[in-house]
């Protein structure tokens, strides 16, 4: 019976991006780089200031389909093609080597030996390296290589193999890779058949032809299909918000005559070269576009900076996101468009003068209800073994200028804090001895240099009070807002040297959901008062203390302190730097640092001891 495999179109950028290996209904696939997209019916994905930040033409989403199947040639849909190629049968444990050639258009791979032709399953582990390629184990060099040399050439077949299981042992010693050959029977059990084995690396990714294949040195690691360090997405993303000024680029219509013009791709062959001005010439007379314009499209077009008029090489400039969303964010009056509309609101506790209410009305600045979000979320690439090895492009014939991306609507939370309270705890000598500690285990860091990009040159206390009472308020809407931790998503707006001092709280996807009130309904007065109280209260204790209250160095490269899985901790997707750079103490207090909300929470503490001993004394 032929089957329906399917993934959402939201799905081609993140989790399963180019270059991901992912199970479905019992087969893995991976997704391949965006040059094997079909040409015809990808949607183009509008975000002007996103392109210009990552030097790129433009965005494209997969084309989308209903019935998605991945051994058809020429589909709709983002390719994905049948990986590890090393299959076995559950029932007479033979192992195949499975070909494009074998496949059967909407149907499983079967077993040719076994008359019930029972479904193949993939093998269990492939090989990485950290330049970013994967490929198949050579099976059976595994199951000969405890043999010399001279044996394993006497083995004339290299496909006669099975994958056998031991009733006598347990775990990866049970099982073991058996050579079938005649007068052979090398076998090799999985004991210890996770990390470097001296292995060669196959120099390219499955999808890449054989010619594509580059010399590759790099060690092997053989890990399960399915491991954290096998995939990470590189991923970009920006809010759509309002022009608050013309760019150069806004005569669209003079753009499109000079990427019309006959000699357009001849001067964008050219470019870094003297004959560059006489094509420059011809097309400005023709199209009556400027140096700047042209300047900027090249950049576009190319990725590299191109010569201007007066004959210096400058580089495009490119938009600082951050600082352009903090702006329309903090506009005096919320601007509105169809895919961004804003209102303001308040936490309700105006007239409110006992505690804890009166501290937080005092620690809590601008709140802002985000009715409606757009969001374009672009894959430039992905790494292998670690975050911070060599970056694989979403093209990886490098001959594209555009990237894959998808946009996804939602809404959202804004929240500042109380500009002069913050000044105010940040000058306290207490609080930048605590944030120097961890400055200097963010400068030892391999992440260091795309955390400096969140956080900006140097590590401020409000980056981290901020990122950890962001995580804290997606935590406690969690339980209150009818939504998931892995559905909200943070961006955080600390950068001192631009005056920033919030957050927002966000979810957004590319169906309905995020788009049904839920998270908007629980930013209304008095509802998000009371959830940031209850938020302060939970994480004055969590269920690791005083471990991890005590922490000096937590996490990813010691980058966290009082923070773990038990209070502060969220999914990958949620958290812009990596679940790092993360302090509860910064937010509720220590021993040794005070919390910006310390004083509410030792009000309610003192409010709740009231209540009680009243509660006692009737």
């Amino acid at each position: 019976m032929s089957r329906t495999l399917r993934v959402r179109q939201s799905q081609t950028v993140l989790p399963f991006g180019v270059g991901a290996v992912f199970d479905i209904q019992g087969e893995s696939f991976v997704a391949t780089g965006i040059g094997d997209w079909p040409q015809r019916a990808k949607q183009r994905v509008e975000s002007a200031r996103l392109a210009t930040r990552l030097a790129v033409t433009g965005f494209y989403a997969a084309p989308p389909t209903v019935n998605e199947r991945y051994d058809v040639p020429d589909a709709p849909g983002a390719p994905y093609i049948r990986f590890p190629s090393w299959l076995f049968c559950g029932a007479c444990r033979r192992m195949k080597r499975w070909r494009i050639a074998d496949e059967k258009p909407g149907k499983p791979p079967r077993c040719p030996s076994c008359s019930s032709g029972p479904m193949l399953a993939p093998m269990r582990f492939v090989q990485i390296c950290s330049a970013g390629h994967l490929g198949d184990i050579d099976w059976w060099f595994w199951a000969h290589s405890r043999r010399d040399a001279t044996e394993r050439r006497e083995c004339g077949e290299r496909e006669r193999l099975r994958f056998l299981v031991s009733e006598r042992a347990s775990g990866l010693e049970a099982l073991s890779v058996v050579c079938t050959a005649k007068g052979c029977g090398a076998t090799r059990d999985l004991l210890d058949i996770l990390g470097t084995h001296g292995m060669r690396c196959s120099g390219r990714n499955p999808w890449q032809r054989a010619n594509e294949a580059v010399e590759c040195v790099k060690p092997v690691q053989i890990v399960q299909r399915t491991a954290g360090n096998l995939y990470y997405p590189v991923v970009h993303s920006a809010l759509d918000i309002p022009e608050t000024e013309t760019p150069v680029h806004a005569d669209e219509t003079r753009a499109n005559r000079v990427r019309e013009h006959d000699l357009w791709v001849s001067l964008c062959k050219v470019a870094a070269t003297p004959r560059a001005e006489v094509f420059r010439g011809m097309i400005k007379d023709d199209t009556g576009a400027d140096d700047a314009l042209l300047d900027l499209l090249l950049a576009e077009e190319t990725g590299q900076p191109v010569a201007a008029a007066s004959g210096q090489t400058t580089a495009p400039e490119r938009p600082d996101l951050s600082r352009e969303e903090w702006a329309a964010f903090m506009a005096p009056v919320p601007p509105a468009t169809r895919d961004f509309a804003l209102r303001e609101t308040t936490l309700g506790l105006d007239h409110e003068t006992t505690e804890p209410w009166a501290g937080l009305r005092r620690g809590i600045g601008r709140v802002l209800l985000a009715d409606r979000l757009r969001e374009v979320r672009a894959l430039s690439g992905f790494t292998r073994v670690s975050p911070d090895a060599t970056v694989v492009p979403a093209d990886t014939a490098r001959r594209l200028k555009w990237l894959p991306a998808v946009e996804v609507f939602g809404e959202g939370i804004f929240l500042t804090l109380d500009k002069d309270a913050l000044s105010d705890w940040e000058a306290d000598d207490r609080v930048r001895r605590h944030v120097a500690g961890m400055r200097a285990d963010l400068d030892r860091a391999f992440q260091k240099d795309r955390l400096e990009a969140l956080t900006g040159a140097e590590l401020s206390p409000r980056f981290v009070l901020l990122h950890t009472l962001a995580h804290l308020l997606i935590r406690q809407l969690s339980f209150e807002s009818g939504y998931t931790t892995a559905s909200l998503r943070e961006r955080v707006y600390a950068r001192s040297d631009q005056d920033q001092y919030g957050i927002l709280v966000y979810t957004a996807a590319g169906d309905a959901e995020g788009t049904l009130g839920g998270l908007v309904r629980q930013g209304e007065p008095p509802r998000l008062a009371e959830t940031l109280l209850r938020m302060t209260e939970a994480a004055a204790w969590c269920s690791a203390d005083p471990l991890c209250a005590e922490h000096s160095g937590q996490g990813f490269g010691n980058l966290n302190r009082a923070a773990c899985h038990a209070c502060a901790l969220l999914p990958e997707t949620s958290c812009e730097s990596g679940n790092t750079l993360l302090d509860r103490a910064l937010v509720v207090g220590g021993e040794k640092v005070p919390g910006y909300f310390e004083p509410i929470v030792s009000a309610a503490r003192t409010a709740a001891a009231a209540a009680a001993l009243e509660q006692t004394a009737s």
